[in-house]
């Protein structure tokens, strides 16, 4: 056999370097997309890359916080080979050595060498995900500046788009490649750098990865019957600053809340009621609907939030479509316009309150910390991304 190794020094504590290895949620944060695991021998160890890449293995020894062992096999290798893990207290830090053994043949020459490199290159974005927790695969990601939304049989019919296969936009951010593109609401993308865009989680992150800003991309789309194409420049992903304090984060927030939320509540200055209430179109929500996505919004939030606090993070298989029988529940049960907002105010103070009352240990873990908190410290691109949609409901409520 031959073995191939991988090493680095990182300062975070041994724990967290070894949970890193047998932990779904960490496993995501630096290394795989997908990630389903049971660290005991025997015990599984799936791992998924967009792009269907993945390896379908096990644990074969773990002695907890010093040493473990798996067994790797992936899509493309022609057997199963196995990988040792060491994590060491050095120099105020860990100590993580990887050695990959694999078979002493001609034929796993190239696959030894590409082992290697890909160890290494995932060694250091763990190094930076314990250390800053940034992910470099997202912080080298470009940003499209979009606001994807649902996409059903009855929106196609209504919108006159003659595919049922396809990304409609909830609109888009000022300033980025989307809208310098020319790009607006309602618009259903169907292609993209190349690749077909359906209505899921992965076709259009498949589509740009490997891209980074200021790259060009062609995209086609709909608007209405007519098909569309133009360029567009990927803009470059702003990655915010997130203070690993639970109350400072929870008081940065606090302020673009603020500000997100006087401008829903300015949507519905002089309207009624009833109007809050109408739908523009027997399939298209009404304003106080809207409102009740984001307050569904905000509940999802905390749900999320306590997975990745508790460790097991909610399985990604896409974050479904919008269940409409939900947002009716709330309007029904929040039926006037100062109940709604009121309830969206309620939903906002309590996911504050939350990140607030965050354990230091969940703080220590900055992959996890950095995600929520990056997300977080954006929340005007999922509130004020739907005040055109609620302006445009109460406008056909008055015609």
């Amino acid at each position: 056999m031959t073995t191939v190794s991988a090493e680095i020094h990182v300062h975070a504590p041994l724990k967290l370097a070894y949970r890193a290895f047998t932990n779904s949620t960490s496993l995501r944060e630096w290394l795989c997309d997908v990630a389903t695991v049971d660290p005991h021998p025997r015990g599984r160890m799936y791992l998924w890359w967009r792009g269907d890449f993945y390896s379908s293995g096990h644990y074969l020894e773990l002695d907890e916080d010093k040493r473990l062992k798996f067994r790797w096999f992936s899509s493309i290798d022609p057997a199963p080979t196995e990988v040792t893990v060491t994590v060491t207290e050095m120099d105020g830090g860990t100590l993580i050595r990887m050695d990959h053994e694999v078979p002493d043949d001609s034929a796993w020459s190239k696959l030894a060498e590409g082992f290697r490199a890909e160890w290494t290159g995932s060694l250091e974005n763990l190094k930076s995900v314990l250390e800053t927790g940034l992910d470099l695969r997202i912080a080298n990601r470009p940003m499209l500046g979009i606001f994807p939304g649902d996409f059903t049989e009855e929106q196609a019919g209504v919108l006159g788009v003659p595919v049922r296969e396809g990304m409609r936009l909830d609109g888009v951010v000022d300033g980025m490649g989307a809208q310098k593109c020319g790009l607006q609401a309602n618009d259903v993308i169907v292609e993209m750098a190349g690749h077909s865009i359906r209505n899921d989680a992965y076709s259009l992150p498949n589509a740009i990865a490997g891209k980074k800003g200021g790259d060009k991309i062609e995209v086609v789309f709909y608007r209405g019957a007519e098909r569309k194409t133009v360029t567009m420049e990927l803009s470059r992903r702003p990655m915010p600053e997130v203070p690993f304090n639970a109350v400072e984060l929870a008081g940065k927030a606090r302020e673009l809340y603020k500000v997100g939320l006087a401008e829903v509540e300015g949507c519905f200055e002089g309207a009624t009621d009833a109007q809050a209430m109408a739908r523009p179109a027997p399939q298209e929500w009404s304003a106080l609907e809207t409102v009740a996505h984001l307050i569904q919004g905000e509940r999802f939030n905390q749900t999320y939030l306590t997975s990745l606090v508790d460790g097991y993070e909610l399985v990604n298989d896409g974050f479904g479509s919008n269940v409409h029988a939900q947002v009716q529940a709330t309007v029904a049960a929040n039926p006037s316009i100062e109940l709604m907002l009121s309830e969206l105010r309620r939903a906002a103070e309590e996911t504050l309150a939350y990140v607030s009352f965050l354990p230091d240990e969940f703080v220590a873990n900055k992959g996890s910390f950095y995600r929520f908190g990056s997300v977080l410290l954006q929340p005007n691109f999922h509130l004020t991304g739907h005040t055109q949609q609620i302006k445009d409901a109460i406008s056909a409520a008055l015609k």
